[in-house]
């Protein structure tokens, strides 16, 4: 994984948080600051790599033990701070993530509950009125994305070959599958839930906006700008709907789970 790669979350909490004061009691493999945007007040959260990581599988972005349930220590604290308010701050994730923490540590410690403490974390916030939105800057994958970012009302990707959404990292996939990479590549590009490219993750309706930015490692200040603008429309839309995310049905390529549903509510 290149350094390029896995820099490019804390990159854009840097300049997205700029005014923020960042946390100091979690990992440092979090980042968290809450600040405002178009008035509005929002937390911003971020996982990043952290070479020192006491676990060695979490040290390149990966979301483990320590990840999982700093996300929710995070969580749980705006809920708390924000449960007598009408102006609940905005969760916005900021996504770059390899993948969760493979290892027998992390299996022995329960990384399942770990990354389901962040996931219900943000689920509670959500549906106890706080705006999530999810911004993509690179990889989007595994279990990692479950547990941060995919339970947000909203996802927002930038379109930027460097960002992916997958259950799994195209080498793994091939060695499951019995297929080189690029017999796999070949594959999916003819089955869309199977493919990377945003493209054909945004043919399952899955992605609110997609968003063209000059340059998404290095940003400059009109990088940002269209950024925040768009983050800002995002919130102004979650106010209006509903806090489910029915908003994620109805595309053409997710017809069968829109029957599934339909299924399951004629039986219970």
């Amino acid at each position: 994984m290149s350094t390029a790669t896995v820099q490019r979350g804390l990159r854009w909490f840097q300049l997205l948080a700029a005014k923020g004061e960042v946390q100091r009691d979690l990992p440092d493999s979090l980042r968290v600051a809450d600040t405002t945007l178009m008035g509005q007040r929002v937390r911003y959260l971020a996982v990043v790599p952290d070479s020192n990581n006491r676990f060695p599988r979490a040290r390149n972005g990966e979301v483990g033990l320590l990840e999982g349930w700093g996300l929710a220590k995070a969580i749980d604290q705006a809920l708390e701070q924000d449960r007598e308010r009408e102006d609940k701050r905005a969760l916005i994730a900021i996504v770059d993530v390899p993948s969760q923490a493979y290892g027998r540590r992390e299996e022995a410690l329960g990384i399942h509950q770990a990354l389901a403490g962040a996931v219900d974390a943000y689920a509670r916030a959500r549906l106890a009125g706080h705006s999530v939105i999810s911004l993509l800057v690179g990889k989007a994958m595994s279990g990692a994305f479950l547990a941060h970012g995919y339970q947000a009302n909203r996802l927002i990707a930038l379109r930027d070959p460097a960002v992916m959404v997958h259950a799994m990292g195209k080498e793994s996939a091939a060695r499951v599958t019995l297929r080189s990479v690029e017999e796999l590549e070949a594959l999916a590009a003819t089955v869309p839930p199977m493919a990377y490219d945003l493209e054909s993750y945004e043919s399952l309706g899955l992605l609110w906006e997609t968003l063209s930015v000059a340059d998404a490692l290095n940003p400059g200040a009109e990088d940002l700008l269209r950024v925040e603008d768009c983050l800002s429309s995002a919130l102004t839309d979650i106010a209006n709907g509903p806090v489910d995310l029915r908003s994620r049905l109805g595309a053409q390529n997710r017809a069968a789970s829109s029957k599934v549903r339909e299924l399951l509510r004629a039986q219970w």
